[in-house]
């Protein structure tokens, strides 16, 4: 498979952890009484931090992934104009 799809799908699952770790605190305190900054700061307090960290994990690897992709690409394109001008 394509090295920026495959970035980009680590991407995509980088932003939907980091978006599980919201939703979460979210629905932990869908139950309040009254809805504070403070209150939801606690209740994002009780989220595992292991979704940030995978969150951080699976983006560095896309990125590497991706600009991997790009850089052979452009390796890729170089060695096409090369062939097409001599």
């Amino acid at each position: 498979m394509n090295k920026k799809i495959i970035g980009s799908i680590f991407i995509l699952i980088s932003t939907i952890l980091y978006c599980t770790r919201y939703i979460s605190a979210a629905i932990s305190g869908a139950n309040a009484k009254s809805w504070s900054k403070e209150e939801f700061i606690a209740h994002l307090s009780y989220v595992p931090s292991s979704l940030m960290i995978l969150s951080i994990i699976a983006m560095i690897i896309g990125l590497i992934y991706f600009i991997t992709g790009l850089i052979d690409l452009k390796k890729q394109y170089n060695a096409t104009n090369k062939n097409v001008e001599s």
